[in-house]
């Protein structure tokens, strides 16, 4: 607020046109309430702004948390200004008892002075998105906060929109800050008055002494030095009640000293009451002083509504990496988190991780791509990049539950980013069992909050790696005991979305196919073994055959290699990363 009204103050010293409310709102983004929580959307604070009167939406900041017995949790942190939270936890309470809301557990308030934490403990076969939504909607974990900018203005109530609040404001300051330099401009005045006394009195010491001495009384000596000097009565009483001790030179430098800061100061003051522009530059300063001493970081954050789709022109387009855990924690970052090492080196931290949980996606994309989330039993859901949650480098990110309505047992298993939906595009899917289908991306360009069925799967097989392709590639299939396949693309037949796929590579024993690459995605192919071993082969070594074979050795598996674990084609000028089970990142020249 004070960087509005100062950006006002410097257009009039600038005698600029009079700023403008649009000016205004870049600079006061919205309400900042003591106990954080999120706005939704911008529309109700740019009505409240423009007109005076607005709905702003707040929202409890929450976030799901799996445990470890497959349950989930909804931690609240911060609740809506001016909501009681006993009384909230009493509601909840209520609605469990009165079968409102279906699938609470356990209720419990965590707080400590560290801070606010309510913890609502769910069974193990509801969707927390779907009981958060109920508990928006029936208790103040959602609030609206009702904004009328009234003030009395000249004794009369008038509703104010922001531009008139800060210009009154304004008003007010110089009101004050006039008044003030008045005050003073009359005190200073005074005081040099009785100065120019004293000094006259300092030039003629001895004579002055005299008269003191030779007069009957205190009044006597007043009205002869009075008559001699020709100086006032609060001069004269002054100079009769000076001590022996002003008599000496150091005291005179003194009393020039001080009048002479005194002269200057009255120039001052008298400039301020005469020139509005200098008036207002002291009002500048002494609210920029109020900033820098009170201000503090922004507390309730701007979310945006589901109304309110402006906000996606405000997000920046960038560059951004976006990881995710096999636990289904996932987080975005900027790209300058990391930089580049030689092979063999030690990497550095990458994700703060939970036991036995390690990044399994790792892809760079920007902020405004679709990207679309396959899981294990062949759904599909999708957000845009900026709806994930930027985080730290070792920060863990959030639980994609709080993102995806993921049925239960459901886990992610393929994310591709995507620009746009057009036609002669397809997805390509390869499963666990070696199964590959093609359907054309048109079929996925509307998905529900709920998913889409991407893929029909057997019994216990799994969706394991999608690409995005233009049929015109040929296909890389690697297996976990060092089989390759290639094959054409034009081999898979284009089906419905729906549907199963067909063979693309036949497996022996208890082999899987670990990945799927494509030859456009580089010139070699990058195989990896769990014990860190890896090794790069120029892709036009393998020779392509038809869909459905055994393929041919593509990696010697030993006890030092262990077995294949990832794969991907790749150039000489590419860097990989590559993460352990521990979560140590290493980010290398390929």
């Amino acid at each position: 607020v004070i960087s509005a009204v100062v950006q006002i103050i410097d257009d009039q010293i600038a005698d600029k046109e009079e700023t403008t409310i649009e000016e205004i709102l870049e600079i006061v983004k919205g309400p900042d309430f003591p106990t954080g929580a999120e706005i939704l959307g911008t529309r109700g604070i740019e009505e409240a702004y423009r007109t005076g009167r607005g709905k702003i939406r707040v929202r409890a900041v929450t976030n799901i948390e799996p445990m470890q017995n497959g349950k989930n949790r909804i931690i609240v942190t911060e609740l809506p200004y001016m909501v009681n939270k006993a009384r909230l936890i009493e509601k909840i309470a209520e609605l469990v008892r009165d079968k409102k809301i279906d699938g609470i557990t356990d209720l419990s308030d965590q707080s400590n002075r560290e801070g606010m934490r309510i913890c609502i403990e769910l069974r193990r076969d509801v969707n927390p998105n779907v009981i958060l939504n109920q508990l928006y909607k029936h208790t103040q974990l959602q609030d609206t906060f009702g904004v009328i900018m009234l003030a009395l203005v000249d004794g009369q109530p008038k509703t104010m929109n922001l531009h008139e609040m800060l210009d009154y404001y304004l008003e007010h300051q110089k009101d004050v800050v006039t008044r003030r330099t008045r005050y003073e401009l009359n005190k200073a005045e005074e005081r040099a008055h009785i100065l120019e006394g004293l000094l006259i009195a300092q030039d003629n010491i001895d004579e002055v002494i005299k008269i003191i001495r030779g007069a009957e009384n205190i009044q006597a000596a007043k009205l002869e030095l009075m008559e001699r000097f020709g100086l006032s009565d609060a001069q004269a009483q002054a100079i009769v009640d000076m001590r022996l001790r002003a008599l000496n030179g150091l005291e005179r430098a003194k009393l020039e000293k001080e009048y002479k800061e005194l002269m200057e100061r009255i120039g001052e003051l008298k400039a301020i009451l005469a020139d509005e522009k200098k008036l207002l530059g002291v009002i500048k300063d002494e609210i920029a002083l109020i900033r820098d001493k009170y201000g503090d970081e922004r507390r309730t954050q701007i979310g945006f509504d589901v109304d309110d789709i402006s906000m996606e022109d405000l997000i920046p387009r960038e560059n951004t990496v976006i990881t995710m855990t096999k636990l289904g924690y996932i987080k975005r970052m900027t790209v300058d988190n990391f930089r580049s090492q030689n092979r063999g080196g030690k990497g550095i931290k990458g994700m703060q991780t939970i036991d036995e949980d390690y990044i399994e996606e790792l892809f760079m994309t920007t902020t405004h791509h679709y990207i679309m989330f396959f899981t294990n039993t062949g759904r599909v859901y999708r957000l845009k990049a900026y709806e994930i949650p930027e985080s730290g480098r070792t920060a863990r990110g959030s639980a994609i539950v709080n993102l995806l309505q993921l049925q239960p047992g459901e886990k992610i298993t393929a994310v591709i980013p995507l620009v746009d939906y057009e036609e002669g595009k397809y997805l390509l899917m390869a499963t666990k069992y070696g199964v590959v289908k093609k359907s054309s991306i048109m079929e996925y360009a509307n998905i529900r909050k709920t998913g889409l069925a991407a893929i029909t799967l057997k019994d216990d097989d799994q969706l394991i790696e999608v690409k995005y392709t233009e049929d015109d590639e040929d296909v890389f299939l690697v297996t976990k005991n060092g089989q390759c396949i290639r094959f054409h693309e034009s081999d898979v037949r284009c089906i419905g979305r729906t549907s199963m796929g067909v063979r693309g590579i036949n497996l022996t024993g208890d082999d899987e196919v670990i990945g799927m690459q494509l030859d456009s995605q580089g010139e070699a192919l990058l195989i990896v073994s769990a014990n860190g071993m890896g090794k790069r082969t120029l892709t036009s070594e393998f020779t392509a055959q038809h869909r459905g074979g055994k393929g041919i050795k593509c990696y010697k598996i030993t006890e030092k290699t262990g077995d294949v674990v990832g794969v991907k084609a790749v150039n000489d000028d590419n860097e990989i990363m590559m993460i352990t089970t521990e979560g140590i990142i290493i980010r290398t020249a390929v």
